[in-house]
């Protein structure tokens, strides 16, 4: 597989998820939602942090956070291009080319969303605002995917938790997320083929 190969399918991960998140960014507010299905959602979110909102709190927190995600793209970028030059298997190089995808798009939000949007807080935000919410580096990610496979209030006769609502798949993600999700699957499904030797 061509590294042009693997390029095309970066930049078509890239454009939609920014796409997305600029589209949900100008035409939502936090937490707002469209009921698609029952188990489907558009909700809008924002993660200041890593995956499923963790992170290192505060300020310097964030910019170390962010400085490590644009070390790992760089090294992501030379496995992607090393991979290339030794012609290893189609969905080593699918898989990578997808989590660069996916790992890019985040650093975009991270980078720069915070000197390009105002806030979303009770708010509409304005791209290329005079009023940015943040400042370089110190950007939030995009997240409005969310699937509520089950939503339910759990019986009274199980201990503790009887009559609590239970819900489960609760994390609100996006397409670069998804992105390396399926990068990850396939790795793992298809392992052999992936590192073959």
């Amino acid at each position: 597989m061509k590294l042009s190969h693997a390029t095309i399918i970066i930049f078509l991960i890239l454009l939609l998820d920014q796409a997305s998140k600029i589209y949900i960014k100008t035409h939502f507010m936090i937490d707002q939602s469209i009921h698609i299905f029952d188990w489907f959602h558009i909700r809008f979110a924002e993660n200041p942090g890593a995956a499923w909102g963790m992170g290192i709190p505060g300020k310097y927190g964030k910019l170390a956070l962010t400085l490590f995600r644009i070390v790992a793209i760089i090294g992501i970028g030379y496995w992607l291009w090393d991979s290339v030059r030794k012609k290893s298997s189609k969905i080593l190089i699918i898989s990578i080319a997808l989590i660069f995808a996916g790992a890019l798009g985040n650093i975009i939000d991270s980078v720069f969303y915070g000197v390009i949007f105002d806030t979303s807080i009770n708010n509409v935000a304005t791209f290329m605002s005079e009023h940015p919410y943040g400042t370089l580096f110190h950007g939030k990610v995009v997240d409005m995917l969310f699937f509520p496979l089950i939503d339910t209030i759990l019986p009274e006769w199980i201990p503790y938790y009887g009559g609590t609502r239970f819900t489960f798949f609760d994390p609100i993600f996006n397409i670069a997320d998804t992105s390396i999700s399926i990068a990850v699957g396939l790795l793992i499904i298809f392992n052999k083929a992936a590192f073959k030797k």
